[in-house]
């Protein structure tokens, strides 16, 4: 019998892109939910380079970081696919992760911006690589991934998760429906998928969480 565990915090878009996978997988898991200021001796000893979450651990064999995670799932468990089976399709999925989460940055500078020119500046980043992603790789699809949920989608999910009330957290308002059309019918589709819609942390919760930490990080700034 298969035993797998998976090790997280709330509202970790890196554990929900795990949690995400196995859902859309079917695979059944234990989720442990880990205390980052008082880090179990489990998870110390299941990812004793970085000591962070998520880890995933299947029959007692740890993994770490995300993206590999996301990797192991689908060589494990390879129905439904989640990478097309096109090698060069596979590659450019692959091409899109890396780019994806290299320009995150873009989106953690608008977040922690203190306002004037700096959150000028950030807005306008985040803008360009979101017209990015809608036009170079969404284009008219349903998903990234195609007509059903692929990597990229568990990848850029974060978007999905999060970045409205990462916004309202901020102020600003970056995605609006004439400027990103299909980011927001992307947004809708993946949130109304039931392995994601089952999944997904409370509007309230999420907002009151950024904001309590874009407080902090910004009188960080300023002490």
């Amino acid at each position: 019998m298969e035993e797998v565990k998976l090790f997280g915090v709330w509202p970790s878009p890196y554990v929900y892109r795990i949690i995400w996978a196995l859902q859309l997988k079917g695979v059944k898991y234990e989720h442990v939910e880990e205390d980052l200021a008082n880090k179990s001796e489990l998870l110390m000893k299941y990812n004793p380079v970085h000591k962070k979450v998520p880890v995933l651990v299947h029959n007692g064999k740890p993994i770490s970081e995300s993206l590999v995670i996301l990797e192991y799932i689908e060589e494990t468990w390879p129905q439904p696919p989640l990478l097309q089976q096109e090698p060069y399709d596979r590659a450019m999925a692959r091409f899109w992760i890396k780019f994806a989460e290299e320009k995150s940055i873009a989106f953690a500078s608008f977040y922690v911006a203190q306002g004037g020119e700096e959150l000028e500046k950030a807005t306008e980043e985040a803008k360009r690589v979101l017209k990015i992603l809608e036009e170079e790789v969404l284009g008219e699809r349903k998903y990234f991934g195609g007509n059903e949920i692929g990597l990229i989608d568990l990848v850029i999910g974060w978007i999905a998760l999060s970045f409205g009330e990462i916004e309202e957290a901020v102020g600003v308002k970056v995605m609006n429906g004439c400027d990103f059309p299909g980011m927001l019918a992307w947004i809708q589709n993946f949130r109304e998928h039931p392995a994601i819609k089952a999944n997904l942390p409370k509007h309230d919760e999420l907002l009151a969480y950024y904001k309590q930490k874009r407080e902090i990080i910004l009188a960080s700034k300023t002490a």
